[in-house]
């Protein structure tokens, strides 16, 4: 399942963040091996810089080192997969709220919020 792919993408780049340590790594620790989870994670990693920038450059009021580090995983994740083309971007956005109602939304739906404008707005930027 695709969902599963983009949690384990997450994981992996949450861990990089979180320990300060390269991609690959973070792979030798992997004991699950999910093929289409670790392409997603590498493709992401790989475009860190233009993700990150992009990230930083939609905040308002906001910088990219204040979001907490699964939320910055999530939505790292979702612009990379944006930038990549393959899948309607609705549905990354979709994907990317759903895995924040799982791993960071409190019930107040805040998180959730959060991430769904900052992602329609960089959703916005590349439509430009």
């Amino acid at each position: 399942m695709k969902r599963d792919a983009r949690i384990k993408a997450m994981q992996i780049l949450y861990t990089c963040d979180f320990q300060g340590i390269e991609i690959d790594k973070v792979l030798e620790m992997e004991e699950e091996y999910d093929e289409l989870g670790i392409a997603l994670a590498r493709y992401c990693y790989t475009n860190m810089a233009r993700v990150d920038d992009l990230i930083s450059n939609t905040l308002e009021y906001y910088t990219i080192d204040r979001l907490n580090l699964v939320d910055k995983a999530i939505i790292r994740l979702a612009v990379s997969e944006m930038l990549e083309g393959k899948e309607p971007r609705q549905v990354i956005i979709n994907e990317a709220l759903e895995i924040t109602k799982l791993y960071t939304d409190l019930g107040d739906h805040k998180a959730v919020s959060f991430n769904n404008r900052l992602l329609d707005n960089i959703n916005k930027k590349l439509q430009d």
